[in-house]
C-alpha cells in the first residue's frame, strides 16, 4: 500500500501489541476466552486493492475510518443488527472475490519461480494429507529457506531487530475511503467478528460482551491505524482452537488460554523488523504464493457460504464476478462495486420473483 519498511514494521508490531492488550485485558475481565487477531481477510483486501492507492498515509487514513466504523458499530447495536444482515450469498462473494486473486498465486509462482515455489506446494500439500495444522506453518518454513537461499545473508543487514513505532500522518481521501476504508470494516465484520461471535456461541458462551469486543477493538484499530496496523477483531479460526475443550475441559478455564495467547502476541511482535526485512528480500510472488495457500480455507469457505443457496446463486456468481475482477471506476476498488451491483441483483430479482408470483395468484 506504499508503506516503507520501517512503516510496515511498525504496521506489524502495532496489530500485535493492540491484540495482546485487547485480549488479555477482556480475558481477564469478563473470564472468557475472547481471542483478538489482525483481520486476514482485510489483509487479503489490502493485496487486492493495493493499487487504489500508492500514498500509505491515504491507506492509513482509510485504516482510521475502518476503526472508527467499528467503535460506532459496538455503540449502536442496531448497527451490528444491519451489518450482520448483510446477505451472506453476497458478503460470502465478496470474500472470496477479493481472495481469488491470491489462491491463483502458487499456480503463478510456480510457473514463474519453479524451484522455489513448487517445493513451497509440495510441502503444503503433503502436510494437508499427514498433518492438517501444520500444512501451513511448514509450508512457511520452506519458503522462509527460499528466500534465504535466494537472497543470501544480505537481507539481515536490513533488519531492525528492535522495530520501533513510526507514526503515520493520516490523510483522508473520499476514493481511499469508499474503496478500501468501507469494504475493510465490511469483510472484517462480516468474515471475522460475526463468526467469531458464533464460535463463542458454538462452545456455551452465550452472552459475549459484544459491546466491549467492538468498541475495544474499534478503538484499538483506529488508534493502531495511525501506526500502521489496518485492523484488529474477535478471531474467528483460532477461536475454536481456545474456546474449545483442547484449551480446558472446564469452559470456565478456558479463558486462560486466550490470555496466554494475547502475552505471545507481545513476544511476535518484537520479530516484526526481521519479518518485515524477510519479506521484502523476497520475490512479491513468492509470499503472495504462501498466502494464498493459507487463504485456500477461506476461499473453500466463502465460495460454499456464497453459493449454498440454489436461489441465490446468480447473485453471488455476479458478486464473485465483479470483485474478482479487479475492476476500478472513478478511482473507487472491485470489492465496492461487486458489493453494490450484488445487492442490485438481488433486489432486482427479489422483485421479479415477487411481481410473478402475484401475477399467479391473480390468476
Amino acid at each position: 500500500m506504499g508503506a516503507s519498511d520501517a512503516q510496515a514494521s511498525s504496521g506489524l508490531l502495532t496489530l500485535c501489541l493492540t491484540q495482546a492488550m485487547i485480549a488479555m485485558v477482556l480475558a481477564l475481565r469478563y473470564r472468557m476466552p475472547l481471542s483478538f487477531a489482525w483481520s486476514t481477510p482485510g489483509a487479503a483486501l489490502l493485496v487486492a486493492t493495493q493499487a487504489s492507492t500508492g500514498s500509505f498515509s491515504a491507506a492509513v487514513g482509510a485504516f482510521a475510518v475502518c476503526g472508527g466504523l467499528i467503535l460506532i458499530t459496538g455503540f449502536w447495536p442496531w448497527l451490528t443488527r444491519a451489518i450482520t444482515r448483510i446477505p451472506r450469498p453476497i458478503a460470502s462473494a465478496m470474500l472470496a472475490g477479493v481472495l481469488f486473486p491470491i489462491c491463483l498465486a502458487p499456480i503463478q509462482a510456480s510457473v514463474q519461480l519453479p524451484m522455489f515455489a513448487i517445493p513451497i506446494v509440495a510441502v503444503w500439500l503433503v502436510l494437508y494429507r499427514l498433518a492438517p495444522r501444520w500444512a501451513v506453518p511448514g509450508a512457511l518454513v520452506v519458503t522462509v529457506v527460499a528466500i534465504a537461499l535466494n537472497a543470501g545473508t544480505a537481507w539481515l543487514g536490513h533488519a531492525h531487530l528492535a522495530p520501533a513505532l513510526q507514526f503515520v500522518v493520516p490523510t483522508f481521501e473520499p476514493l481511499v475511503i469508499v474503496s478500501l476504508g468501507i469494504p475493510l470494516y465490511i469483510v472484517t465484520m462480516a468474515g471475522q467478528n460475526v463468526p467469531g461471535f458464533a464460535v463463542l456461541q458454538t462452545f456455551g458462551y452465550e452472552k459475549p460482551p459484544a459491546a466491549a469486543i467492538l468498541v475495544g477493538s474499534g478503538f484499538l484499530s483506529a488508534g493502531g491505524a495511525l501506526f500502521g496496523g489496518h485492523a484488529i477483531n474477535l478471531a474467528a479460526l483460532s477461536a475454536a482452537i481456545m474456546a474449545g475443550p483442547d484449551a480446558h475441559p472446564d469452559p470456565a478455564r478456558r479463558w486462560i488460554a486466550s490470555f496466554t495467547a494475547g502475552a505471545t502476541y507481545v513476544f511476535l511482535g518484537l520479530g516484526a523488523g526481521v519479518a518485515t526485512a524477510l519479506v521484502s528480500a523476497s520475490p512479491p510472488i513468492l509470499i503472495t504464493a504462501v498466502a494464498g495457500l493459507a487463504m485456500i480455507g477461506a476461499f473453500i469457505g466463502g465460495m460454499s457460504g456464497a453459493f449454498e443457496e440454489p436461489q441465490h446463486r446468480l447473485v453471488a456468481a455476479v458478486t464473485f464476478l465483479v470483485v474478482a475482477s479487479g475492476v476500478s471506476i472513478v478511482g473507487i476498488g472491485s470489492p465496492f462495486w461487486g458489493l453494490l451491483v450484488g445487492g442490485a441483483v438481488m433486489l432486482w430479482l427479489g422483485w421479479a420473483r415477487r411481481k410473478r408470483t402475484g401475477v399467479a395468484e391473480v390468476g
